[in-house]
């Protein structure tokens, strides 16, 4: 069913319905993006090989035992090993100190085997984020979580070594479904250092014009309807409704949640933070979840990995 309000002029709404109906929406299969980009990475990393350089090495710290931070971390060694990159895992407890944390990254900022580090969100409350963070070396943060990193990303004429996986995957989406951002109007649902807040700072840098929602956002719906660009990355499951997306509008859904389900082996299903049903008759495009972002998430990170490992021998295969 339709519902329609005072900002929405109803007759026009059903005829775009209507229009849109006769174009089925597009899938953005992340899954197979991700996978033709861990191709490429592939062949270029045999490139590098084939002139004798260090293969690309990629160090990964995980302070605790969070299922999904172990689930994460098994998948991004899995990816390195099928491009052909080298990974090293550092697992550790819990209440391991700051200082050993620390340490640690020190040794991994002079290995020469390692071209990139990344550390694990989230940490555990004892650890300082922001001091670990900046203890790994700029030109090894692959995760693009560096505070220098990221202010780059935030100033005009200022290039990051990396910015952050999930948010790059964003755009690279994207792009595959829009010849330009430029002059769009995107809104980001969520605000977060992980993803909102560098996803809206890189389509600032496409020339978006950009809205940032958050919980104290009034009258949500209407703001959402705005958007030629949707994107989702608020935690909250099926929160955005079908109706709140602007016909022809393309969604990204950054968010995967669990649902009770007993239908399913395991009790459970994924679903974004779109109702994924609902929205199709809306939008022209949209991801699916799971299959659309998560894939892209770790792509990003091979290709992080692979250019710090070219800047520090300064190779250019392309």
């Amino acid at each position: 069913m339709i519902i329609c309000d005072g900002h929405l002029n109803c007759i026009a709404l059903i005829m775009e319905i209507c229009e849109r109906e006769k174009m089925p929406v597009q899938i953005i299969d992340g899954k197979k993006i991700a996978e033709l980009l861990r191709t490429e990475i592939k062949d270029r990393v045999a490139r590098r090989i084939s002139k004798k350089l260090t293969i690309p090495g990629l160090a990964t710290i995980l302070v605790g035992e969070d299922p999904a931070s172990q689930v994460y971390v098994r998948s991004k060694h899995r990816a390195c090993d099928d491009t052909g990159m080298k990974s090293f895992a550092f697992n550790l407890p819990a209440d391991t100190p700051q200082e050993k944390i620390e340490s640690l990254i020190k040794n991994l900022n002079s290995d020469k085997n390692v071209h990139g580090i990344l550390v694990q969100l989230p940490l555990p409350k004892h650890i300082d984020e922001e001091r670990v963070l900046s203890s790994v070396a700029l030109e090894k943060d692959v995760d693009g979580f560096h505070p220098i990193n990221i202010g780059r990303l935030a100033q005009k004429g200022r290039e990051p070594l990396a910015v952050p996986c999930t948010p790059a995957g964003v755009i690279y989406l994207l792009k595959s479904v829009l010849t330009s951002l430029e002059g769009k109007h995107a809104v980001v649902l969520g605000r977060s250092n992980i993803v909102g807040m560098p996803a809206s700072l890189l389509l600032i840098r496409e020339n978006a014009t950009v809205t940032i929602c958050h919980s104290k956002t009034q009258d949500l719906p209407s703001v959402v309807r705005e958007a030629d660009i949707l994107v989702a990355a608020i935690g909250r499951p099926e929160m955005v409704k079908g109706n709140w997306i602007k016909p022809g509008a393309v969604v990204i859904d950054v968010g995967i949640n669990r649902i009770e389900d007993a239908s399913k082996e395991r009790g459970y299903r994924l679903v974004g933070d779109v109702a994924y049903e609902e929205a199709c008759v809306f939008a022209s495009a949209i991801t699916p979840v799971p299959g659309g972002v998560g894939p892209m998430t770790i792509a990003m990170l091979l290709q992080n990995t692979l250019a710090a490992a070219n800047r520090l021998d300064n190779f250019t295969a392309d």
